[in-house]
């Protein structure tokens, strides 16, 4: 089995809630999503999708997958697409870097594996832990009303865990906090996101004003040292995301007891098989993760589906239904979220069938 074409689709994802904000005010109404499709000459397809949280989040853009994968697919074509560790040495090898560039391709990878196996990921990648997933639900930065509002609606549909945006004004953030932990029951876990969004003295600040809430504190500056500090002067858990952007950052988090939980967000991560590594890690050494992606409609949320639902359940912090914030479907058979929780697929691959009238034309067509 050799990969023939690897091609890509633009699609376009508006909010169902119309605008998304996070720490120190930024937004975004349309997310820009690469669909991914990597083709073998006996003609398997498989899909993946990258979707990055707008060129002001991570080291990342949506122009930016296409414009690798245009570098990468000639270095791919003949190779065996079911042999995903090759294939993530020759990624490597060939582009230093630009992780989510390449998750897209690996994913697509699994999703044939899967296929040829006729097996779903979530049993080729460890197996399937218990009946379903549990979700967050990210709550976009609005004043503290607002947003304790909003946790008591997504509440009612079955969410009973909450992350919410803050990482703005420090005393409004405290107000957030306050006002949403309110609205909750005891057993509901409630993370304050803070995306990178303050500074070191606002975050001590805002750990020791709302010290006795029951809250995680997530991310709250932009270097790793900095978020090192504020968790040394805190008793609240701990998650760390942005900072953990490959083995070595989290074996370096593990060594120094820099959190309890950590973000794994598979493009951040270059794809399934390098994710599957750090999962597995933290799952030897008794780290709780949040399993997830930067954003995407329903091929990433299947994928997603797919890691979360093979990782022990004691390990499993939380995951998210991407496809349930955006207006657009972009595949038949993704997870649907049913009372605050979703299913991974039983069937082949990711389980999903791309819609070809939404995907559009091939803005990426490389073959032999």
């Amino acid at each position: 089995m050799q990969i023939a074409r690897i091609f890509a689709h633009q699609v376009d994802l508006p909010l169902v809630e119309s605008n998304y904000q996070w720490a120190q005010g930024k937004s975004v109404s349309t997310f820009d999503s690469t669909i991914v499709g990597v083709e073998t000459k006996c003609g398997l397809v498989g899909y993946g999708e990258v979707c990055p949280l707008g060129p002001v989040y991570l080291p990342a853009y949506a122009a930016g997958v296409r414009a690798g994968l245009k570098e990468l697919a000639p270095h791919l074509i003949g190779l065996d697409p079911r042999e995903t560790v090759k294939v993530n040495e020759v990624m490597d090898f060939a582009l230093k870097g630009h992780p989510y560039v390449k998750s897209g391709i690996d994913i697509a990878c699994w999703d044939i594996l899967g296929k040829f196996t006729q097996l779903p990921i979530c049993e080729l990648l460890g197996g399937r832990f218990g009946e379903s997933v549990q979700l967050y639900r990210a709550i976009s930065q609005l004043p503290p009303d607002e947003m304790a509002a909003n946790v008591a609606k997504y509440r009612e549909e079955g969410y009973r865990r909450f992350q919410l945006k803050v990482g703005g004004d420090a005393n409004t953030d405290i107000e957030r906090i306050e006002a949403t932990r309110q609205v909750l029951s005891p057993s509901d876990r409630l993370v304050a996101d803070a995306n990178t969004g303050w500074t070191l003295h606002e975050a001590i600040r805002v750990v020791r004003a709302v010290k006795h809430l029951d809250v995680y504190i997530e991310q709250p500056c932009v270097t790793y040292e900095e978020c090192l500090t504020v968790r040394q002067k805190t008793d609240h858990p701990f998650v760390l995301d942005e900072n953990i952007d490959s083995l070595h950052a989290l074996l370096r988090a593990k060594a120094d007891k820099a959190m309890d939980v950590v973000n794994l967000k598979i493009s951040k991560l270059g794809g399934l098989t390098r994710t599957r590594q750090l999962r597995d890690l933290c799952v030897a050494t008794g780290i709780a993760m949040t399993l997830e992606d930067s954003w995407g409609g329903d091929i990433a949320t299947a994928a997603i589906a797919h890691l979360a639902h093979s990782t022990p359940e004691s390990f499993r912090f939380t995951s998210t239904d991407f496809n349930s914030y955006v207006t657009v479907s972009t595949a038949e058979g993704a997870p649907q979220r049913v009372d605050g929780r979703m299913k991974a697929s039983t069937e082949p691959g990711l389980g999903i069938e791309a819609r070809q009238d939404v995907l559009g034309p091939k803005v990426v067509d490389i073959c032999e």
